[in-house]
């Protein structure tokens, strides 16, 4: 921070940090008010911050985990929905839980957080994002949130960070589970999975089956692609993982993720519009541990998004391939560990659309090292990606934590990310622009965490309390952009800061659980000085649970100051603040029904403008899981 800035101005850039230490040590005095009566535990571990098994008071990271139980409480509203409600995320959605979905981490674009299924990218290499509405809850066993440009650990894409879900994993003994749900909009809901092992292999599979009949998405009649009809969505999925451990220290696992989704869209009065995704993600890795000090991590991946939509104007298809191959080596030297790496990623377009060019290879090495000692850790890495379309760009970062005491840390960070051009902006014809650079972000950030345990065995309660302060420059932003002449391409014109603080709490006793947090930011536009689009300055959540004997109660709730659905801050959305209701009521020895209700106000808000939400709903499920 150059201390020539203008007061006002310094003032503004301290802001954040100033109110992050106040509101944390105001949580952390909170959290002491939850007496502890018996067991319970924050997450303990963690991978994607450091692509390797990290515990939890060893992250220096901004990170938020979400466990199997709070996936299967989430409701028919999807992995969208229920990243909403965690801290840094933001969502746009058109329509259902089958629209098109925009997530925004940290207020960053709808392309800049890699999405990864068990380790492999999931995304379109036209649109440069994921397709969020495609990809099953009912297949996910655990789900990772890294905020914070990664690009020094993942690659290009990376400025607002990485979002990673697990598939349900290969266990040891014998474990099946299967429910059945239904509710508003004659919503349907139907799961299985199996685990179990044949001496030393273990195997996992699951299997889901969602169909809803919508609502009416667009709310405008005058809106031309208007049409009165519902706008529903029917989604069939699977998952499969085995893990052979061959020798001692030895071991292959493979995983299979695929996804089909039908989803009805609004394009035009007179035609059932509908875009038919299909979404999978394979890997095949050897885990292998060389000496005492050497382990060695092979991994081979293929993910694919397929697209179809069928219109009145025609069928678009749009299928991308990505086949990934990386190679990680954890050496453990005298002090500290150190990663090195090195990966290759080859994009594969399939179009009926013309494009100049349908593929491009990315060659990549990475190092990373993480040290520990004492009061003081600190971690430090380096990427070098390679690309057939763009050329070279190095990323990398570095964080350092020091531990004032037992339950108090404070963290320091610096990263950099970029973001590629997508097949659209580079080729796609007519519209695209070949000259195109790489988005770029520099990125600071500091934080303080206070964590804190109390009780005897048997009586205890844990407790996290954590505030982050940002500041994210992103340089060349892509913006559409059309000439006096109608000419239209994409250009690197535009900049932005993403300035802001994300507080949050963790609490959690044997009968008691409360997370709350609240994001404070000025995802801003450098030329305007305007919102950026569909983001807010405020956004917080909160869930409070508490188990009365065989019957469990979660009250979540989620609030937002108003945004603007155009870059212009012409077309407002206004604030919003919905309530939603879990009951869960063990019946029987291994039954189990689940009772929830989103929007139990049924307040009338929009998460993209012109769009409607659905209102108030109630979905009901009863699971078997002896």
């Amino acid at each position: 921070m150059s201390p020539f800035l203008p007061a006002p101005r310094r003032a503004r850039r301290l802001a954040p940090f100033v109110v992050a230490a106040f509101a944390t040590h105001s949580l952390a005095t909170a959290a002491q008010g939850l007496v502890p009566t018996s067991a319970g535990a924050l997450p303990s571990v963690f991978v994607t911050a450091t692509r390797g098994p990290q515990a939890a008071e060893d992250v220096l990271a901004d990170v938020t985990v979400i466990e199997r139980d709070e996936i299967e409480r989430a409701g028919p509203g999807g992995l969208a929905a229920l990243l909403q409600r965690q801290p840094g995320i933001e969502i746009a959605r058109n329509g259902g839980p089958g629209g098109v979905t925009s997530l925004f981490l940290r207020g960053t674009n709808r392309g800049h957080t890699i999405v990864l299924v068990d380790g492999v990218r999931v995304e379109s290499a036209t649109s440069g994002a994921a397709t969020l509405e495609a990809l099953p809850l009912e297949n996910i066993e655990r789900i990772e949130i890294l905020r914070g440009p990664a690009s020094g650990l993942y690659g290009a894409d990376a400025i607002g960070g990485v979002v990673q879900v697990f598939t349900r994993a290969a266990g040891g003994g014998l474990a099946t589970s299967a429910a059945a749900g239904y509710g508003t909009y004659d919503t349907r809901d139907v799961s299985a999975s199996a685990s179990g092992s044949a001496g030393p292999v273990r195997l996992a599979m699951s299997a889901a089956h969602r169909a809803s009949r919508g609502f009416n998405a667009l709310t405008d009649p005058n809106d031309f692609s208007y049409n009165p009809d519902r706008d529903g969505y029917a989604a069939d999925s699977g998952s499969a993982s085995v893990v052979v451990p061959w020798a001692k220290d030895q071991e292959l696992s493979a995983s299979l993720l695929r996804s089909r989704l039908n989803a009805q869209f609004d394009a035009g009065p007179g035609h059932d519009d509908r875009t038919i995704t299909v979404v999978d993600a394979a890997h095949v890795q050897s885990r292998n541990r060389v000496t005492d000090a050497w382990l060695s991590r092979f991994t081979i991946a293929q993910s694919t998004d397929d697209s179809l939509s069928r219109t009145g104007f025609g069928d678009f298809p749009f299928r991308t391939r990505d086949h990934q191959y990386g190679w990680l080596n954890d050496l453990t030297l005298p002090a500290g560990v150190l990663t090195l790496g090195a990966e290759r990623r080859e994009e594969r377009v399939d179009s009926t659309t013309e494009f100049a060019i349908t593929a491009r290879n990315t060659n990549a090495g990475l190092a990373l090292y993480q040290w520990r000692g004492g009061a003081h850790a600190f971690q430090a890495n380096v990427r070098h990606d390679d690309s057939s379309q763009f050329g070279g760009r190095t990323t990398g970062g570095a964080r350092y934590g020091y531990s004032i005491s037992p339950a108090w840390q404070i963290t320091a960070a610096a990263s950099t990310a970029f973001k590629a051009p997508t097949f659209n902006d580079l080729y796609y014809p007519g519209f695209a622009n070949p000259s195109l650079k790489p988005e770029t972000a520099h990125n600071i950030e500091g934080g303080v965490t206070w964590r804190g345990a109390a009780g005897t065995s048997g009586a205890s309660a844990t407790w996290e309390a954590r505030a982050v302060a940002y500041d994210n420059r992103v340089r060349d932003l892509i913006v559409f952009q059309c000439d006096a002449q109608f000419n239209c391409a994409p250009q690197n014109v535009d900049r932005a800061t993403l300035r802001g603080a994300t507080l949050s709490i963790d609490a959690r006793r044997a009968d008691t659980a409360l997370k709350a947090s609240l994001d404070l930011a000025e995802p801003t536009d450098d030329r305007s000085g305007h919102l950026l689009p569909r983001r807010a300055r405020q956004h917080g959540t909160l869930s409070a649970s508490q188990q009365w004997g065989a019957v469990k109660i979660t009250l979540e709730g989620l609030a937002s100051s108003h945004r603007f659905d155009d870059a212009a801050n012409t077309r407002r959305m206004g604030g919003y603040g919905i309530v939603n209701v879990t009951a869960e009521w063990s019946i029987a020895r291994a039954w189990s029904v689940l009772l929830r209700g989103d929007n139990v106000f049924d307040r009338r808000y929009e998460l993209a403008a012109g769009y409607a939400t659905g209102g108030a709903t109630v979905f009901a499920a009863l699971r078997w899981q002896p």
